[in-house]
């Protein structure tokens, strides 16, 4: 997953730290707080009906666990053997 950010600060840095951890977290894995991380369980979904699904996923728990960003967008990015793989475009609030 590629996070796109404007900035190098030492804020922006650390934000994306903390991004790429929330996003690369298995749902369920961490025991204090079993709502942190990703839900994967639509990837054997349709194409659209999953790309709408996890990018409803990373918006709001983006929103929950960072909230000093916004995500503008989700964009998708397919290789040649059809995997899909977000780009999630954030803003500094």
């Amino acid at each position: 997953m590629k996070i796109e950010m404007s900035g190098t600060s030492t804020a922006a840095e650390n934000i994306r730290r903390c991004l790429t951890i929330l996003y690369g977290t298995p749902v369920g894995s961490v025991a204090l707080d079993r709502e942190f991380g990703l839900d994967w369980n639509f990837v054997d979904l349709p194409t659209e009906v999953a790309k709408a699904k996890m990018s409803a996923e990373i918006i709001g728990k983006t929103r929950k666990y960072e909230p000093r960003v916004m995500v503008q967008e989700v964009q998708w990015e397919t290789s040649g053997e059809g995997e899909l793989k977000p780009k999630v475009v954030i803003q500094i609030v």
